[in-house]
């Protein structure tokens, strides 16, 4: 069974027991969060798609960590301007650990 859920603005193809990064949700680490944006469930060789979502459907996870990605370095410049800018940005994200699928 797997269903496509979906958080932070972005779908995820999830099934029991895996683990993805998803954006920041608020928790903290061992923590359960049900996610309720399910637009797609499969079982087997039944499909069923939500228009938008599929009601009563949810998908149970634990949290296992809250991380930052790597640094990502913003540069920009315009040439013969003497015009140059350096920042850094690091997203926030939370790992999730998919414990059920409940439809």
């Amino acid at each position: 069974m797997f269903a496509v859920v979906k958080t932070g603005g972005k779908q995820y193809k999830v099934a029991e027991g895996d683990i993805i990064q998803v954006e920041k949700l608020p928790g903290e680490a061992n923590a359960s969060v049900e996610l309720a944006e399910v637009l797609m469930l499969c079982d087997g060789g039944k499909v069923t798609v939500g228009s938008p979502f599929v009601k009563g459907a949810a998908i149970k996870a634990e949290i296992v960590a809250q991380k930052r990605s790597d640094k990502l370095i913003i540069f920009k410049k315009k040439r013969r301007q003497n015009y140059r800018r350096r920042n850094n940005h690091r997203q926030d994200f939370t790992v999730l650990k998919i414990t059920g699928i409940k439809a």
